[in-house]
């Protein structure tokens, strides 16, 4: 499940942070930084299954929430996003529906 678990996170930043280097490869470090930690875990205990379940969020959110942006020739204010068929689109509900406070439940802006 482990190794599982690293390939998916392995292909989550090939599929994020395509075409930039210094990224992929700080990313793909710490991943394996991160596994090589905790190598010494148990088979089936609760801390290995915590921590292969977070590899695995981490996986899913690099996959569906990191869109990278270029800026278009040399404009400070322009940039090129690149979506791809991962990248998680949606409506505003969700933001509509916290009605103007913030994940810590605090009041943000004026709603």
């Amino acid at each position: 499940m482990a190794l599982s678990a690293y390939r998916h996170l392995l292909r989550s930043t090939r599929i994020a942070f395509h075409g930039d280097f210094n990224m992929l490869s700080a990313a793909r470090q710490q991943a394996r930084q991160n596994f090589e930690a905790n190598r010494a875990l148990s088979s089936g205990s609760e801390e290995l299954s915590k921590q292969l379940s977070h590899a695995e969020e981490v996986a899913k959110f690099l996959r569906e929430n990191v869109v990278q942006g270029q800026a278009v020739d040399n404009d400070a204010e322009s940039y090129k996003l690149r979506i791809h068929e991962d990248t998680e689109r949606g409506d505003n509900d969700d933001i509509k529906k916290g009605k103007g406070t913030t994940l810590a439940g605090t009041k943000c802006c004026s709603s």
